[in-house]
């Protein structure tokens, strides 16, 4: 068995785990013992927690929290999953004329905290089983879509069959021209990046695969995590990251351009930095919307153009961008 399956199937999402680790506190027991969703992390990721500060970054992102189990209850999240009335299949979500995200698998290797598909993927709310070949048709018969978000929950933690028969299926499809995956993976799971993961990614081809990741604080940036993005590009596919702004986590100049700096040191591409989404729970993350756009200027703004992500807010027709920073001009 690989090591990184060993690592999902030891995943640390119990106290008992979790104590052997780090020093855990009563109120994160207490929040464990409280909360009624999926939870949890690799040993790898646990291992960079601090082991006696409640308030380190990683810890925040992973280990529930008292102030996210009293949202759930007062916000008496929904049982049944909402439906739109959108003809498209469960696995397919489409805000734009040309691409759409294609929903994969609702499992993480680590679960964040304030993740915006909480209900989908962590919440106790049954959604109909994902049907991979229901998503696949519907894209083979959508011609006007030219990329692919492979998502989730998380894509690379499926075996390496399923993804080489996804990047298979979706590069026979005329009109697809790109694959990209949105994975936390080469930063959780670094170990999860094989030479035969990268063999079904990279290599030259008409339809390029993308990766975006998702790191939010330096303290998530190793030596482990960098040797697995070499991996990726040397095999021809680039990786961007995806980083969300975090509540006292990264919410201020100097983690923010410490993090968008070391990203670029490790040979990944800053893309886009996310208001916080609202989601059941998360409001003890959330800062206000005009937040980011602000700390970015005074953070990046006299930083090299590659470390300047997008500042992007979610909505329910796309991400709104500044446009200052689409141009790479600040104001």
């Amino acid at each position: 068995m690989e090591f990184w399956v060993t690592q999902l199937k030891k995943n640390v999402n119990t106290t008992n785990r979790l104590k052997s680790i780090i020093s855990v506190t009563a109120q994160e027991e207490a929040a464990i013992a409280a909360i009624d969703t999926r939870w949890g992390t690799t040993a790898y990721f646990a291992g960079l927690m601090d082991k006696s500060d409640p308030d380190c970054p990683i810890r925040k992102q992973v280990i529930p929290s008292m102030a996210e189990v009293r949202a759930l209850r007062s916000e008496r999240a929904s049982k049944s999953p909402p439906r739109t009335g959108d003809p498209t299949p469960d696995s397919i979500v489409r805000k734009y004329p040309d691409r759409v995200a294609f929903i994969v698998t609702d499992r993480c290797a680590s679960y964040c905290r304030f993740c915006f598909r909480k209900e989908r993927v962590m919440m106790r709310v049954k959604f109909p089983p994902i049907d991979l070949e229901e998503g696949l048709r519907w894209i083979r018969a959508s011609r006007q879509i030219r990329d692919v978000l492979v998502t989730g929950g998380d894509p690379f933690i499926l075996s390496d069959d399923k993804i080489e028969y996804l990047v298979r299926r979706l590069r026979e499809i005329p009109h697809v021209e790109m694959i990209r995956f949105g994975t936390r993976v080469p930063v959780v799971l670094p170990q999860r990046i094989t030479p035969s993961l990268c063999a079904i990614l990279g290599g030259f081809h008409r339809v390029p695969v993308w990766i975006n990741t998702h790191c939010n604080h330096p303290k998530e940036i190793t030596v482990h995590t960098a040797t697995a993005v070499y991996a990726l590009l040397a095999s021809g596919v680039n990786v961007g990251n995806q980083a969300v702004l975090l509540k006292g986590i990264n919410d201020d100049e100097k983690t923010l351009c410490t993090l968008h700096q070391r990203l670029l040191s490790i040979r990944i591409r800053p893309y886009y930095l996310f208001h916080c989404d609202k989601a059941p729970g998360n409001d003890a993350f959330r800062t206000p919307e005009a937040l980011g756009e602000i700390l970015l200027h005074r953070a990046l703004s006299h930083k090299t153009g590659l470390a300047r992500p997008l500042y992007a807010v979610d909505a329910e027709n796309g991400k709104h961008t500044n446009p200052f920073h689409a141009s790479g001009i600040y104001p």
